[in-house]
């Protein structure tokens, strides 16, 4: 039995290399350079990273969309050196990976067709400049500040503050409106009054509460003028040019003034009503 016992360790230590504690020891320490290599060189690529987008803001004009973009893509080749650094050490042949890496990548990009036109949709927002970080936006059916254009998406806030994340084609693949990328804009206010009241009147009064608002941008011009004789009511286009930041401002007031001060001279304005007439017929 005991001979029987050793013949079958014997066989068995037949498959064991006499070097097996150096070949483990070989592989645990590939397998530490390889994270080290990987840690490190993760670290390196945030510190250049980070140098870069410090030295492109001290660039005059530089546009933010800008450098967060680059930031994107220069954070993401400087890893994809490191994951192959690390994979080296490994003992992974990295020109076979490289092949078979742009396999891989051939068909993921057949499969990811969608995120390939978003990334040339941002690339196109970078170019063209479209917009800006904080500018105000309608892109997609979305209205927010813009925040971040990365590499497939574009970060916007709204003015409730929820953060919507838009997908660049679909800001590309429609119509765009930057709401502040001018200086000055013109509010656009109608006015209705009855039938009845005093078109003058009302006119001189709608003048009046236009200029005496210090926001308001008299050299540029105000218009009131009727726009058309309605159902119900004659109405009135009130229109004033204002700095960007005071738009609304300008509007919440205007709006608020003229009524209290159309209340106040005894004119109307009309709401929507119908007449019913009943007949008994007997």
């Amino acid at each position: 039995m005991e001979n029987s016992v050793n013949e079958v360790t014997n066989r068995f230590s037949a498959y064991i290399p006499e070097n097996i504690e150096e070949i483990i020891t070989g592989y645990a320490m590939s397998f530490v350079m390889a994270i080290l290599v990987f840690l490190i060189g993760k670290w390196i690529a945030k510190r250049i990273t980070n140098l870069l987008v410090k030295v492109l803001r001290k660039v005059k004009g530089m546009d933010e969309t800008l450098v967060k973009f680059l930031e994107n893509i220069v954070y993401y080749i400087l890893m994809i050196v490191v994951i192959l650094a690390a994979l080296s050490e490994l003992g992974i042949e990295t020109t076979s990976f490289m092949a078979i890496l742009g396999a891989a990548g051939l068909a993921i990009g057949l499969a990811l067709q969608g995120s390939l036109g978003n990334f040339a949709s941002g690339v196109m927002i970078i170019l063209f400049k479209p917009f800006k970080v904080g500018d105000v936006v309608n892109a997609a059916g979305v209205t927010g500040s813009v925040q971040e254009v990365t590499i497939f998406n574009t970060v916007m806030i709204t003015p409730d503050n929820q953060k919507i994340i838009v997908p660049n084609s679909a800001i590309t693949g429609g119509s765009i409106t930057n709401i502040n990328a001018n200086d000055t804009r013109r509010v656009d206010l109608v006015v209705g009054i009855g039938y009845d009241d005093d078109i003058k009147k009302a006119k001189e009064l709608l003048n009046s509460l236009v200029e005496a608002d210090k926001r308001v941008l008299l050299d540029k011009g105000v218009t009131v003028a009727v726009s058309e004789l309605a159902d119900s009511s004659v109405n009135f286009v009130v229109r004033a040019w204002v700095n960007t930041p005071d738009y609304w401002g300008v509007k919440f007031d205007l709006t608020e003034n003229i009524k209290l001060t159309f209340d106040k001279e005894g004119i109307s304005i009309p709401y929507p009503q119908q007449d019913v007439h009943h007949y008994n017929h007997d």
